[in-house]
């Protein structure tokens, strides 16, 4: 990942470059408390899948995954050990974030391919994934592959649709917003209407994700690890993705939506910053009832000026990224911008018409 964001003394973000090398990916496993993430980790940690993974359990979440997995406290510090479990796995329980755990992770480095952290019931997976962004160190041993959230088929509804206090998110909501995969769990406790409903519930709120259903947590891994869903990697495959996803209706009145709109025209990729940091640092964009724009999520590609590749653009919460991916833009082709934004009090019209007035100018365009 290159242009980082990191707050100096004065608390203004700059940007830091990070050369990505042999890096291990993360998967950050999210979900209320109840919905199965245990019981996925357990699958993970006792199946014979031929994948070396490192298990962060959260000791906060539903318990450890594995009674041998030791989180003990000495002397008011917390102790990990990692156990070598016999299908190749690593596991430990820690009460903190992770990070501690990763750093002491990295000294048995080859001993895995691949580290999922759970986080706990409430936690705001953002905050976990920032992260990997923020901190240098890190980005240069790991990277975020995708944030993973598991949803209870039969309470996910309950979850989603319970109406905070003013000012606050619904944390249910806020993991579906920030997840690249749905996994929706215990299939086989609900009618296919209620299903159906979640599924569109959760669709309205992130218009990105990918739903998968399972019971009893039983995923193949294959769609769980390797999603790329951070880097330049997905580059082809989010461009297709990119031309289905729509604008959403607020289900609730103040719940998260999903907002897209596309912009013809190559753009500055200085202007396209400011943009960016106006919604997101400065938040001084606001809708037509005069409420601020909260994104929590940003994803999309676009086309700046001079440069023959298609640059991603990714964001949680006020950080953001802009990278090259592989794919280039074909001679002749109509250049072209399409944005994601899932977050509360979205208005397309507005972001779209700014969009246009910060980035495009009549040269700019082609």
């Amino acid at each position: 990942m290159e242009n980082v964001l990191l707050e100096d003394e004065d608390d203004c973000p700059e940007l830091v470059a990070i050369v990505q090398s042999d890096q291990i990916p993360v998967t950050i496993i999210t979900g209320y408390l109840g919905a199965g993430k245990t019981t996925l980790l357990n699958y993970i940690l006792t199946e014979q899948h031929n994948k070396r993974i490192a298990v962060i359990l959260n000791e906060f979440g539903e318990g450890s995954a594995l009674e041998k997995s030791l989180a003990i406290s000495q002397a008011g510090e917390l102790y990990e050990e990692w156990l070598e479990l016999r299908n190749g796995c690593l596991c430990c329980s820690v009460k903190d974030n992770g990070l501690k755990a990763i750093e002491n992770l990295m000294q048995k480095k080859g001993k895995f391919d691949y580290i999922l952290l759970e986080t706990t019931g409430l936690a705001d997976p953002g905050a976990v994934a920032s992260m990997f962004w923020v901190d240098a160190e890190l980005g240069s041993d790991i990277y975020l592959d995708g944030i993973v959230t598991v949803i209870d088929a039969k309470y996910g509804m309950q979850h989603l649709t319970e109406v905070k206090p003013d000012g606050l998110i619904n944390e249910a909501e806020r993991q579906v917003a920030l997840a690249d995969l749905a996994i929706i769990n215990k299939t086989d406790l609900v009618e296919e209407e209620v299903l159906n409903q979640l599924k569109e519930v959760v669709r309205s709120i992130n218009g990105l994700v990918r739903i998968e259903e399972t019971q009893k947590s039983r995923v193949d891994l294959s769609s769980v690890l390797d999603l790329h869903a951070f880097d330049s990697k997905n580059g082809a495959s989010l461009q297709e993705k990119l031309h289905h996803v729509k604008t959403t209706l607020p289900h609730l009145d103040k719940s998260i939506i999903t907002v897209t709109f596309e912009v013809p025209g190559s753009i500055s990729e200085e202007r396209l910053n400011v943009f960016i940091q106006n919604l997101l640092w400065e938040k001084n964009v606001k809708d037509k009832t005069g409420s601020a724009m909260n994104v929590i999520r940003l994803k999309g590609l676009v086309s700046v000026k001079d440069k023959p590749q298609q640059i991603i653009i990714q964001g949680v919460h006020e950080l953001y990224d802009l990278e090259e991916t592989r794919v280039a833009w074909d001679a002749g082709e109509q250049r072209t911008n399409r944005l994601v934004f899932i977050g509360k009090h979205l208005d397309k019209d507005v972001l779209e018409q700014l969009f246009i007035a910060t980035v495009l100018n009549q040269e700019d365009s082609g």
